[in-house]
């Protein structure tokens, strides 16, 4: 039951349990018609059975009377108010009135709750805190994503690439704390190997260790792998699965690039393979008919000269470094909208009526993110990196941080 009416009763004249409930079935029938007969609600269960608790006083008797009701707060207030016009028992006057309409459900959530507070002192009674425990948790939680820098180049590393006998080379800074995160403390970057490879690297991999080149699923990292393979001693390479970074990476899918890695003298194969492939491709003739005409690249150097970014946006890309967020703008360089750059696509695809002229983002520029541009007629994407590509539309032109801030 939900609720509990409890009503007090006095009845001028001595009389029996039987004869009030009697009396209280006797004079509420019909009041409010078959639905509200209390026979009918307590054959459905609608209301409970009916309680009296009487003792007699002289020539009197009161008590008690609890009615238990499973109706709504209304319908059992309307019960406790047929209940108050009794006003006789047998052949004396009585007179009910109600005390209190309690809920049930809160009564058991109170003493659920004070059960629960009970619960609780014992159990921190029976287990103390331990505060050097906890401590001691932190410090090794810490230890776990320490990250040091490495030789003159002050190289972001892992604490053990020294003492470890394996070694990983990633491209980033990103790179080794999302490797850091997950336990591997023997990883260190090189930084971009912008055309060369720091000499603490090569140094490092003249060792006994075994050496894994780990870099991003895309052309830059290929590229950054035959820089590798060509000063360094490399004995297994890993990629990131094709258009990932391993900034990015689950535990899970670290583990599995790493499993999957091939020695190197396997990936140099294929890599010949490849280029042996592509030599024999035949050459194709614009003058011929169906012939593919290549698409002309504006440079770096004619784009920038052609756009002339302002300098409140190059601000505005210092600014956005880290954010993971990109700015779009119109033809006079004004801002339109900030955006978190997992929803740039599906802002440029929605961006009816808007005339976007720009997009700056924070992120890697994909195809998926230059085909959503070209369709909506932007001029110019400029990000933190450019991913694979491997369809670039004529109307639209492609810049890295770097080329802006250079």
């Amino acid at each position: 039951m939900k609720y509990l009416v409890r009503a007090k009763i006095e009845v001028d004249g001595n009389v029996d349990r039987p004869d009030i409930i009697g009396a209280i079935f006797g004079q509420t029938e019909g009041l409010f018609g078959p639905d509200f007969d209390l026979r009918e609600l307590q054959d459905k269960g609608r209301i409970g059975r009916i309680i009296v608790d009487i003792k007699k006083q002289g020539s009197k008797t009161v008590g008690e009377v609890l009615i238990p009701s499973n109706l709504d707060r209304s319908e059992t207030a309307l019960v406790a108010a047929m209940v108050e016009f009794v006003d006789k028992v047998g052949p004396f006057n009585a007179k009910i009135r109600v005390l209190d309409i309690i809920d049930v459900r809160y009564e058991k959530i109170k003493k659920i709750k004070e059960r629960a507070k009970e619960i609780l002192s014992k159990w921190f009674k029976e287990r103390a805190v331990d505060v050097k425990e906890i401590l001691n948790e932190i410090e090794e939680a810490v230890k776990k994503a320490e990250l040091v820098y490495y030789g003159p180049e002050r190289l972001p590393a892992g604490p053990d690439v020294n003492k470890s006998e394996t070694l990983i080379i990633v491209e980033g800074r990103a790179d080794v704390l999302n490797l850091l995160r997950y336990g591997y403390r023997n990883v260190i970057a090189i930084e971009g190997a912008k055309g060369r490879i720091p000499n603490s690297v090569v140094n490092l991999t003249k060792s006994k260790k075994t050496v894994i080149a780990f870099v991003d699923g895309d052309r830059a990292g290929d590229l950054i792998l035959k820089e590798l393979t060509r000063v360094a001693k490399i004995d297994y390479v890993a990629k990131a699965p094709q258009g990932r970074e391993v900034e990015e990476l689950t535990g899970k899918e670290i583990v599995k690039s790493l499993k999957n890695a091939i020695p190197v003298k396997n990936y140099l194969q294929q890599v010949a393979q490849a280029e042996r492939a592509a030599a024999q491709q035949p050459e194709v003739h614009p003058q011929r008919e169906g012939a593919v005409i290549p698409e002309v690249e504006v440079t770096k150097l004619e784009a920038l000269e052609t756009f002339q970014v302002p300098q409140a946006v190059i601000n505005d890309i210092k600014s956005l470094r880290g954010t993971l967020e990109a700015m779009v703008y119109d033809a006079k360089w004004g801002v339109i909208e900030r955006v978190p750059v997992r929803d740039i696509v599906d802002y440029l695809l929605k961006s009816d009526g808007k005339e976007v002229y720009a997009v700056v983002m924070d992120g890697i520029i994909t195809q998926r993110v230059v085909d959503a541009a070209s369709v909506k007629g932007v001029k110019l994407v400029i990000g933190a990196r450019v991913g694979l590509v491997t369809k670039k539309p004529l109307n639209i032109t492609v810049l890295t941080f770097d080329d802006i801030l250079q």
